[in-house]
């Protein structure tokens, strides 16, 4: 409904802007001698939201989107407390977001590398199977036969070991150039080699634990 706003339309609709409004009252001036009436606005339920803990709370949020209307009706001049703990919220709330979206940023980029690069790999092949043609997937510059990686040699023994204690390390697969790497790493190849050996006993271990399980199971169902 449209309200005409150089005439007043008094109703109970709470969209009706002349209900939304400030409202002014007149008052006698009796502290005085002067006669003349004076004008005050009257007081609502957002004067003062610091009355109630639901309008606090609300005041809260708006001060952290850097809304200060709460404190409108408060002179800072004379409030210099108010003024000093406005100062404080704003900078401890600024370093506690801050802290918050970093955290929250190296929790989701933690342990995503590697599959950031089989994305990006797996573009790569895609591109080069469907929007290229067959001259261009022979360039060298594009395509060279050899290509060199460059990585730390600490964090890349790191990695090995940890593919090793895991059993992700197969040695069968491209033997020289894992033989290789793991002589220019230092790291024995019997260690690779005693990991594995552990990891069948385990293996074995758990197959035969089964079927003796079964194998009782089978036992108590016969017995009467």
């Amino acid at each position: 409904m449209n309200y005409p706003l150089d005439e007043r339309i008094v109703n109970d609709d709470p969209n009706n802007p002349w209900n939304l409004t400030p409202n002014y009252q007149v008052f006698e001036n009796n502290t005085s001698i002067n006669p003349n009436l004076f004008i005050l606005q009257k007081p609502d339920e957002n004067t003062n939201m610091f009355t109630t803990f639901a309008t606090s709370f609300f005041a809260t949020c708006l001060l952290l989107t850097g809304d200060t209307s709460s404190f409108s009706n408060w002179s800072y001049e004379e409030n210099p407390t108010l003024m000093i703990l406005v100062v404080l919220f704003a900078f401890f709330m600024a370093i506690y977001i801050l802290n918050v979206f970093i955290t929250l940023f190296s929790e989701a980029t933690v342990d995503h590398e590697d599959s950031f690069l089989i994305t990006r790999a797996e573009y790569l092949a895609k591109i080069e199977l469907f929007y290229l043609l067959p001259h261009q997937r022979r360039w060298n510059d594009w395509f060279p036969e050899v290509v060199y990686y460059c990585a730390n040699i600490d964090e890349t023994r790191k990695k090995v070991k940890k593919m090793i204690d895991k059993g992700e390390w197969n040695i069968n697969k491209i033997p020289e150039s894992k033989k290789k790497l793991m002589e220019k790493l230092n790291i024995p190849l019997e260690y690779e080699i005693s990991l594995q050996d552990i990891l069948e006993e385990i293996r074995e271990m758990k197959n035969s634990s089964q079927n003796m399980l079964t194998e009782m199971q089978e036992i108590k169902k016969r017995l009467p």
